[in-house]
């Protein structure tokens, strides 16, 4: 199919039907993976109080301009609004790539400069303007030219951050943990170094955890962990439980927003805006976010007690894991999911790990036990 050779994702011998949770795949047909370790769009598979909204909202209104009110939009942007203190003005679309994208125009709207620091190794989406901050260039030449005035600088490099943000930064965008670039958690004095130059040289910090959101590192939001204050958040995937929907956080120093000066046709519409209501019912009522810190320290000392000679280095933070090898990782992710475990590369030598929140420790067990298999084979 078309969206399977524009993605690049391999035909995995399985299928997903909606009609079981992440282990209960019958083993002889094996017709879905017995642990799906997918794009961190899953919160929590078979969330019956999110399909119930879901169909109420549905039977009850679809879609509504955003020059309308509409009661679960209010809602959505009030629960959005009170993650981070400060950020109670909230942009709604509908993707990862498209919260990128308004970040990017908003801190050149605030600031009336041009320029973009973003990092090596970094990825923020496939429109142009998300394409210009990400490193790859397998994504970005094909496309090129780009969006001018982006400048790129090695993650976790203090130095470089120093050099790079002057009086015509716009912006500086960072992901707190690089997903696809290879899981490289970002260190706290760089972080925050970031944070600090942008308030002094007049520019605004942009995080990006469209990946990293609403519980995947143990913390509701990953800059938790690092106790930084960002002036444009960017979030997704599993901000409606598996809808699409995306979200822009804006803090105090972002100026001169007006009416009209960005919009969307379907963002915020009431159907993903329920979907996000229950989601965040379903995190908090189950503990997902402190259910992720738990698990996500086990599954990583699982994995760095794997001994194979294959293993250069085991990195992440909760339950967003990534296994570094001394070789390409595409033939032992196929093996993984011929054993039922579903993983992704990020790079050509991470296997990437991203379980559901809701992961049993047996199904940790099993799937430290195929990596280490498919590692010996």
């Amino acid at each position: 199919m078309i969206e399977t050779e524009l993605s690049g994702q391999p035909n995995l011998p399985w299928r997903a039907d909606g009609e079981r949770g992440p282990s209960e795949a019958p083993p002889p047909a094996r017709t879905k993976a017995r642990t799906v370790f997918g794009l961190a769009g899953e919160l929590k598979n078979l969330v019956r109080e999110d399909r119930m909204h879901r169909s109420e909202q549905a039977r009850r209104l679809v879609t509504c301009p955003e020059t309308y009110y509409n009661d679960q939009r209010a809602a959505a942007m009030a629960r959005l609004g009170s993650l981070v203190p400060g950020m109670e003005r909230v942009f709604l679309c509908n993707s990862g790539t498209e919260a990128n994208e308004a970040a990017l125009k908003l801190a050149r709207l605030s600031t009336g400069r041009t320029r973009i620091v973003a990092a090596m190794r970094g990825f923020h989406g496939r429109t142009m303007g998300a394409l210009s901050a990400t490193w790859n260039k397998r994504y970005r030449e094909p496309f090129e030219p780009l969006v001018p005035g982006f400048e790129h600088i090695p993650y976790n490099n203090v130095g470089a951050l120093e050099v790079a943000i002057d009086g015509e930064t716009a912006a500086v965008i960072l992901e707190v943990v690089q997903g696809e670039g290879g899981v490289y958690v970002g260190e706290a004095g760089f972080l925050q170094a970031a944070e600090e130059l942008c308030r002094e040289r007049g520019a605004l910090l942009i995080i990006d955890e469209v990946q990293t959101g609403f519980g995947r590192t143990g913390k509701m939001l990953a800059i938790e962990h690092f106790a930084i204050a960002p002036d444009l958040l960017c979030l997704a995937k599993s901000i409606a439980g598996g809808l699409p929907m995306g979200a822009v956080l804006i803090g105090p120093r972002v100026e001169n927003l007006g009416p009209g000066m960005h919009a969307t046709t379907f963002g915020g519409n009431p159907l993903v805006c329920a979907a996000s209501l229950a989601a965040f019912e379903v995190m908090e009522g189950e503990k997902l976010v402190e259910q992720a810190a738990e698990k996500g320290t086990y599954l990583l000392e699982r994995l760095r007690a794997i001994q194979s000679p294959l293993v250069r280095e085991v990195r992440g933070l909760g339950l967003m894991a990534g296994v570094e090898i001394k070789r390409k990782v595409a033939p032992h992710l196929q093996a993984m999911a011929e054993r039922g475990v579903v993983a992704l590369p990020a790079g050509l030598t991470v296997i990437r790990l991203l379980p559901p929140l809701v992961i049993r420790r047996e199904e940790i067990e099993r799937v430290v036990e195929v990596v280490a298999e498919v590692l010996e084979a």
